[in-house]
């Protein structure tokens, strides 16, 4: 599957994906429903792309005005494919190599306005409530931040401390739940 920006200043680049370790990148029109309901949310705000893969969502938002984007990616091949594209695209960014709940469970230095996070995922039934990625998120996210989370549609948040839930919607075997950080921290 090739991807490609969709908008902004690397609008229409395409994404180089990792050959060796097989990803589930999030669909072109599924990031184009993301950005279209954060529209006024990402020009100069502050990103975090956890479980980075190719670095769509992070490359996405810097190319639509975000002020900076720090990716978080496990695979080495991934990182250097998200080094790759943000030199393709004439953007700067932050790649981390390390596992992303590992670096969750670090000290922020620096709270994020907007937090995407596409984890591989459990082909399973049930609620993600007590899942340890909201509680470790909620320590980077500023107040009022927003956390958008991928996972199996047959998964969602029902009744999260912390985050009040502003959207969930399925895309085929894809959940996309929108949350806004209300907690205090």
């Amino acid at each position: 599957m090739s991807l490609r920006v969709i908008s902004g200043t690397a609008g229409g680049l395409l994404l180089k994906s990792p050959k060796h370790h097989p990803l589930r990148p999030t669909q072109d029109r599924i990031r184009q429903v993301i950005f279209s309901s954060l529209a006024e949310l990402v020009p100069g705000a502050r990103v975090l792309d956890l479980f980075a893969g190719t670095g769509s969502f992070g490359i996405e938002a810097l190319s639509r005005g975000a002020v900076s984007a720090t990716f978080v990616e496990k695979e080495a091949e991934a990182v250097q494919c998200i080094r790759d594209n943000l030199l393709h695209c004439k953007l700067q960014g932050d790649v981390r190599h390390g596992d992303a709940m590992a670096y969750l469970e670090g000290t922020p230095s620096d709270r994020f306005d907007l937090i995407f996070a596409d984890p591989p995922y459990v082909k399973s039934r049930g609620t993600l409530d007590d899942d340890p990625l909201l509680e470790r998120v909620a320590s980077f996210i500023i107040p009022e931040g927003v956390f958008i989370w991928e996972h199996y549609a047959d998964r969602e948040v029902k009744n999260a401390r912390l985050w009040e839930i502003i959207r969930h919607r399925n895309y085929g075997e894809t959940g996309l739940t929108f949350l806004r950080f209300i907690g205090k921290k």
